[in-house]
């Protein structure tokens, strides 16, 4: 089965579960951005939770699909229109062989995911098939979609589309908010703040810019941030947000120069010569991934406890999620 691309929309990739093991390496895990909104649109149509799907970023592809097919798009709210008839998201949908899908712009959420009974058939790389565009790695020729593009779709069984019209319940649906609050470990490095301005970063009210991507979210509107002073060690410069260098996790939180924090997602960079605040919580990753530009952002500090208890409830909605669509 063949899907071809008409359009490629904003910035659309080929990612599932993501490549673990080898950041050590300097090679991110890459990855859908919101894995519970990617494996709910592969449990819905059948496939394996950690199937290739389609991330679509605000605005989607325009596809043609020459067999039939058994879709869902799941987390943004981006409507799936058939031959300009829209449907439904978060809901197994038939594709009959000659149709187009499109989609309308998303009205919440950024990221919304497309599964095709089967699994996108892509070459695996290093165990996976996402795509990390900076590396030219995975996914489709290790880039975004394009024009003329065409994607294989690995058979399935017909009794696959005994599963059209199955759909989440409300209770299971992506959250998606326009002002969010993240919780934060704090790190090794908040050291180097005042504790004037770790409060600071704690009670300001910040923005998403419009330097948002795969590899990380800058945020705007909060108040400079400032450094106990020091002696520079050698090879840090003069910056009092540098240091001689160090790992980033995902999720890690980086302020250059005390002016605007990023938050490095799973495209970023292993390390680097930026102090961290702390790193964001496994689970509210996803929930930044779907925010928009504008959109607004606080942080609260937790222990590893309060983190570890939190990515548990997790995996016991996707459990939960998992066994209602089975």
């Amino acid at each position: 089965m063949t899907i071809n691309v008409i359009k490629p929309g904003l910035a659309t990739t080929v990612q599932d579960a993501g490549r673990e093991g080898y950041y050590h390496l300097g090679i991110p895990p890459s990855g859908a951005l919101d894995p519970y909104s990617m494996q709910m649109a592969n449990l819905l149509v059948g496939n394996a939770a950690d199937d290739a799907v389609l991330e679509m970023t605000l605005l989607g592809p325009e596809l043609h699909f020459s067999t039939d097919a058994l879709i869902a798009v799941c987390g943004a709210a981006m409507t799936p229109i058939v031959d300009n008839q829209p449907a439904a998201t978060h809901s197994a949908l038939y594709i009959h062989a000659g149709q187009h899908l499109r989609f309308a712009p998303a009205r919440q959420g950024c990221r919304g995911y497309l599964a095709i009974a089967g699994g996108l058939d892509v070459p695996r790389v290093l165990g996976s098939r996402s795509t990390y565009t900076l590396g030219t790695l995975g996914g489709f020729q290790g880039r975004r979609l394009a024009a003329g593009d065409v994607l294989n779709v690995q058979p399935v069984n017909a009794d696959r589309f005994r599963r059209e019209g199955n759909t989440v319940p409300e209770a299971l649906l992506p959250m998606l908010e326009k002002s969010v609050t993240l919780r934060l470990v704090p790190g090794l490095y908040i050291h180097r703040l005042t504790d004037a301005a770790v409060a600071t970063f704690f009670a300001d009210d910040w923005h998403v810019s419009t330097e948002a991507d795969r590899t990380g979210y800058r945020l705007k509107g909060g108040q400079p941030l400032a450094f106990n002073p020091r002696t520079p060690p050698f090879g840090a410069g003069s910056d009092p947000s540098n240091i001689v260098d160090a790992c980033y996790p995902i999720g890690s939180v980086q302020v250059p120069g005390g002016l605007e924090p990023i938050v490095l997602l799973r495209d970023a960079v292993s390390g680097g010569g930026y102090m961290t605040l702390g790193t964001v919580i496994s689970p509210d990753l996803a929930i930044l991934g779907q925010l928009q530009p504008n959109q607004h952002v606080r942080f609260m500090p937790v222990t590893l406890e309060e983190a570890l208890a939190a990515r548990r409830q997790s995996q016991q909605r996707l459990a939960q999620l998992a066994n209602v669509l089975r």
